[in-house]
């Protein structure tokens, strides 16, 4: 088996996650937004127990397909079709949230903060949160108001920056597991990959 074949389209910083043993077999995972499933290959071959959501029927339907052609034996309830700030799961499900690429559709910030509630909400003390969002953080872009900025495509992205961050990480009682890391795509957008440990108790 090839290394694409095992890992699929994995985003390479969830990659790093995995060889440091943070995500790892055996554990509850929670994709949220998951799209077509390109970080959930590998956990579904290793046994992970995996929770995904997305608005998108089709990448819904794509990953419960993909997760029954690989053996993993998960009931359909796993895979749900929903919003993020809403998600039909319990308090405390997963040991490993993910949200990659998502949080920068935040309509605006009530909404941005109903996203992350809901995805502190669904994480077990000790488990870790994994993001990765679009930032401000080494490039500047044009503000339309509140933390709406347009982004090199022309679309209008909710952009954080460090000192949002680090207030986030604070307000929620979280320690971070990683400091943030950035990518800049020249001229078009700046990524930043924000990881979060719940504390027990």
């Amino acid at each position: 088996m090839t290394v694409q074949e095992q890992f699929g389209q994995i985003d390479i910083y969830v990659f790093d996650q995995i060889l440091r043993g943070n995500i790892g077999a055996g554990m509850r995972v929670l994709d949220a937004g998951c799209g077509y499933g390109r970080n959930l290959v590998h956990l579904l071959r290793e046994g992970c127990e995996v929770f995904a959501i997305d608005g998108d029927p089709d990448g819904v339907e794509h990953v419960r397909r993909l997760a029954e052609s690989l053996g993993a034996g998960l009931p359909d309830t796993n895979f749900r079709v929903g919003a993020i700030e809403r998600m039909p799961f319990v308090d405390g499900l997963a040991d490993v949230v993910i949200c990659n690429s998502v949080l920068h559709f935040a309509r605006n910030d009530g909404h941005f903060r109903a996203m992350l509630g809901e995805l502190w909400r669904v994480l077990r003390p000790g488990g870790m949160l994994f993001c990765r969002l679009g930032s401000r953080i080494g490039m500047d872009f044009e503000g339309l108001g509140g933390n709406l900025y347009r982004v090199g495509d022309g679309s209008a992205w909710y952009l954080v920056d460090e000192e949002m961050l680090l207030g986030l990480t604070e307000e929620l009682n979280a320690v971070m597991v990683d400091p943030l890391k950035t990518t800049v795509v020249q001229d078009f957008r700046c990524m930043t990959t924000w990881v979060l440990r719940k504390r027990r108790g």
